[in-house]
């Protein structure tokens, strides 16, 4: 008796307890976007006299490490992304201003002996605290020679702060103030000007006790001036950071509230469990025992799923809570294909029993179940790879999700299903028939492709209408395409937009477009920095109302061109991807229409969204590819019952053995379908506005990507053989059954 089955129980409990075990004592770690927070993105640039390299990015990023440690956020994290960008989230941080204006400033710092008064027309010149112009000698000590800063108050010194500063050497700073000493008092000669980015922040006189050519001992020294608690704090991280090596420019910042955060948590969390709920309700239905078997597997995958998350530090992101929720869809996927082919092995051999029907299933439905997960991981790694921001978050999530898919359906389901399908009967079991769907198809026997050439007429009709709305609506492309900035503000009630329209207006910007939603409103325009858009909020608590801002997007114009040419790669990629390996996998011609067929249903989503006006963003392309990912199961199942069909049918036309395959992978085209319809309805419902455009462009991609499997994909491919010329697959060979032998077999 084999053992396999007593191994799977031992390992799908092993991965149970392991998962259940990391779920109970790991804390996900949450993006900004759901615990609330900035995010700012910079990009290095060249300086007259540094490379921005990654050499140098790395050393900017220590500067900025530094600061952000000395500015007191809690687990601030700073990764640089690529060879000159750097990426800084800040936690609890809601105002970026501050944080954008003192962690990337590039920070010069320097000491210069005062010459003297400046002359008129001294252009080299720079004014001190009190506006008075001085003429500075060179550079006597850098900001790379101070260890240490910090900002004090001391009652016995006066009211006041100040600024202490510790020198790596005493030497350089000892005989700066020495000679400055050897001036008269009241001499601008006898100041020591403390230059920050060519600006003289600090210009103290030598005090008149210090001796002539002794200078300050020790390696320390306080700056004093009127400066604020706030003003002493910023300077003393600028000083102890340090200078950095290159400048900087702020490319890209997002700022989320808290609040938004929670409710994006509550929502999704709302959306899963429904979408469970319904789908575990639907498979039941439909699959009677292993049904609910395999609703009680994707509880246990939405375990090992999370587990996987948390045990690899992924940070979660709001459009990766979606596509933990959508994973859930294509769990399903994988159980439907087994019971599906475990429903034909039983009808072929009900002597067999229900066990060896299900065993076969599980066997024979492995094929189309792994290219299908594939193409699946290869949208997701091109999500990771060419999107930013939150969007790849998603990509993670929904790897990892498919990863875990497979766990559930082809370990877990089966253990389940075989330790019980024993003690149940065919009809309870739910796999003692074909199915209502299949049967009625079978008797009707309808020939869907005789009109193939109708359907390619159909979707090139489909076509036409897409271009027709992207020449006569065009394309929204959201901030993060175009550049520009986009604030979203709630408001404690109803509001007029007309109102708010006006009040943006009067604040200075009349161009912005101005759009409420529920009990938002949202305000996209050009590069305006951080005041501008306090001065913003301003206007519209005077106009509308108390608001709060909930959401702050800036993305500058280059970084915007070029996200939309990495879109724009990313969709002809995973295309290509998906032709090569269908290609490889099955034949050219397979691959051919497959992709023809994908090319309709992106084409349609976009031409979709440019009707309704829809933003075009990276949630969309977020969309776009799980599209393609997910359309191109369908092909992958009805090209593999194609690649099964032909070589037994050797004799029968091509386009008749398509047509035989489509009317017999309908149910599981069908019922996989409705499964991630029932969660991308939940998401559509409960996912507020930040899910629901792409829950509407999953829901148009997926219903339009079944129905071009059958009605584009087939056609395409019956086209493509008449061309190519190909002789069909050779029939597998059959296998050799052992000979029964009489005696022991020994020759002499």
């Amino acid at each position: 008796m084999s053992r396999a089955p007593l191994w799977r129980a031992v390992a799908a409990l092993a991965v149970i307890a392991t998962s259940l075990l990391l779920a109970l004592t790991m804390t996900p770690r949450l993006g900004l976007d759901l615990r609330g927070g900035t995010q700012l993105v910079f990009e290095t640039r060249d300086s007259p006299t540094v490379k921005a390299d990654a050499d140098a990015t790395d050393r900017a990023l220590d500067v900025l490490r530094r600061r952000a440690d000395a500015l007191g956020v809690v687990d601030p994290t700073l990764v640089r992304s690529g060879e000159k960008r750097i990426i800084v989230e800040l936690p609890g941080v809601l105002d970026p201003r501050e944080a954008a204006e003192v962690i990337g400033k590039t920070a010069q710092l320097n000491f210069h002996p005062v010459l003297g008064p400046a002359e008129d027309g001294d252009k080299e010149a720079i004014a001190d605290e009190s506006g008075q112009r001085l003429k500075l000698g060179p550079v006597a000590l850098s900001g790379a020679g101070v260890t240490d800063a910090a900002a004090r108050t001391d009652p016995q010194l006066g009211p006041g702060w100040f600024v202490t500063i510790d020198f790596r050497e005493p030497g350089p700073w000892r005989e700066l103030t020495g000679k400055a000493a050897c001036e008269p008092a009241g001499d601008p000669r006898r100041r020591v000007a403390i230059v920050l980015d060519d600006e003289i922040i600090s210009s103290p006189q030598v005090d008149e006790t210090v001796a002539c050519g002794a200078g300050i001992s020790g390696g320390t020294t306080q700056i004093t001036g009127s400066f604020s608690a706030e003003e002493a704090q910023n300077l003393a991280v600028l000083v102890k950071g340090g200078s950095l090596p290159v400048p900087l420019e702020l490319v890209e910042q997002r700022t989320v509230g808290p609040t938004l955060g929670a409710d994006a948590i509550a929502a999704s969390a709302k959306a899963g469990v429904a979408g469970v709920i319904l789908t575990a309700v639907f498979i039941g239905l439909v699959y009677r025992l292993v049904g609910l078997l395999a609703a009680v597997a994707l509880a246990c995958y939405g375990l090992i799923s999370y587990a996987g998350l948390v045990a690899m530090g992924a940070t979660l992101t709001l459009p990766g809570l979606a596509g933990f929720v959508l994973a859930i869809g294509m769990a399903v996927d994988a159980n439907v294909l087994v019971f599906e082919r475990a429903r034909e092995e039983y009808g072929a051999a009900p002597r067999r029993g229900l066990r060896a029907a299900l065993d076969r299933g599980f066997k024979n439905a492995w094929s189309a179940i792994a290219d299908s997960n594939i193409t699946t991981l290869l949208a997701a790694g091109l999500l990771f790879w060419l999107a930013s921001g939150p969007v790849k978050g998603f990509g993670v999530t929904l790897a990892i999700g498919v990863l875990a898919s497979l766990v559930s359906a082809m370990l877990i389901t089966r253990v389940l299903a075989s330790a019980l399908i024993g003690r149940a009967g065919p009809g309870v079991s739910g796999l003692g028939s074909i199915g209502r769907v299949r049967t009625w198809l079978t008797r009707r026997d309808p020939d869907l492709m005789r009109a193939g050439r109708r359907w390619l007429a159909v979707a090139a009709g489909l076509l036409v209408l897409v271009g027709a709305g992207l020449v006569t609506r065009g394309l929204n492309y959201g901030v993060e395409f175009t550049g520009g900035r986009i604030v979203e503000f709630a408001t404690s009630r109803p509001v007029d937009v007309t109102a708010a329209r006006q009040a943006v207006s009067d604040a200075g910007f009349p161009t912005a477009v101005v759009q409420r939603s529920d009990d938002a409103i949202s305000v996209r325009t050009g590069q305006i920095t951080a005041d501008d858009v306090v001065r913003v909020e301003e206007a519209l608590d005077r106009s509308v109302g108390d608001v709060t801002k909930q959401r702050d997007e800036l993305v500058g114009p280059s970084l915007g061109a070029e996200l939309r040419r990495n879109a724009l790669i990313a969709l002809g990629v995973a295309l290509a991807a998906q032709l090569a390996y269908l290609a490889f996998r099955f034949r050219w011609t397979f691959g051919a229409a497959a992709v023809t067929a994908l090319f309709v249903d992106a084409a349609v989503v976009v031409g979709a969204f440019a009707w309704m006006g829809k933003p075009i963003d990276g949630v969309l392309l977020a969309a776009m590819l799980t599209i393609i990912g997910y359309s191109v199961n369908d092909k992958v199942v009805l090209f593999d019952r194609v690649r099964e069909l032909w070589p037994v049918l050797r004799g029968t036309p091509f386009g008749r053995v398509v047509n035989t395959a489509i009317l017999q992978t309908v149910p599981r085209t069908v019922n996989t379908g409705l499964g991630a319809l029932f969660i991308l309805a939940a998401l559509a419902v409960f996912g507020g506005d930040s899910l629901r455009d792409f829950a509407i462009a999953l829901l148009i991609g997926i219903v339009v990507g079944t129905l071009s499997s059958s009605f584009v994909a087939g056609p395409a491919a019956i086209e493509l053989e008449r061309r190519a010329g190909q002789p069909p697959p050779a029939p597998a060979a059959p296998r050799r059954r052992p000979v029964a032998r009489d005696g022991s077999g020994a020759v002499v």
